[in-house]
């Protein structure tokens, strides 16, 4: 993932990531290994939600009310927010149906981030990418549910239905560690997604 890597090297990635690691207590390397992994979970998830109409109906809902992007405008002071975290843990329910754990696990596992920090991690970037998605069905003007699903696929390219597929094994994981390795040749970048390196792009402000 060659474009993933030059957008979390810019100034405004690099902001984030200095402040994400700030606020986990992790290093950066670590904290950049975890956003790298955690940004396909959360879309692969909500790509989950979207494949039926009352879910794409409720994501939609979602972004025309609450998550207007404006969070994308002062990333490096919203991220320890109480208010954030509270709202990113409600989203995190709910496209993970009560099952964040095996996803805070997963995330832990690949980039060596403590369980405690992954999990805030993920609290930190549902309502990012929840904003940037908003700030894009605006822009595209989607209206419908079919609009909503249309655009997490394009976001996540060809990778779509092996990231779709991975969230589900990770959500049923029994714990024996299995799926990790699918997790670490995902991350690894053994595809390049321009949609996701377009979403980093948005949230970076390259």
């Amino acid at each position: 993932m060659a474009g993933l890597i030059d957008l979390l090297n810019s100034d405004l990635g690099k902001n984030l990531i200095n402040n994400a690691s700030s606020q986990l207590g992790e290093n950066k390397v670590k904290t950049t290994s975890a956003i790298s992994t955690a940004i396909p979970l959360i879309l692969g998830a909500l790509k989950n939600n979207t494949s039926t109409q009352k879910g794409a109906e409720g994501v939609l809902g979602a972004l025309s009310n609450k998550h207007d992007g404006s969070i994308l405008d002062n990333l490096t002071d919203v991220l320890g927010n109480k208010d954030i975290l509270t709202d990113g843990a409600g989203i995190l329910g709910h496209i993970f149906n009560g099952k964040q754990q095996n996803v805070a696990k997963a995330v832990s596992t690949k980039s060596g981030i403590d369980m405690s920090s992954a999990m805030s991690l993920l609290k930190m970037l549902a309502p990012v990418i929840m904003g940037y998605l908003g700030k894009q069905s605006r822009q595209k003007n989607i209206e419908d549910a079919n609009g909503v699903d249309n655009l997490l696929g394009n976001l996540l390219g060809s990778g779509a239905q092996k990231e779709q597929s991975l969230v589900t094994q990770i959500l049923d994981a029994d714990g024996d560690g299995s799926v990790i390795d699918d997790i670490i040749g995902m991350a690894a970048g053994g595809k390049k997604k321009a949609g996701l390196g377009g979403l980093l792009g948005g949230l970076f402000g390259k």
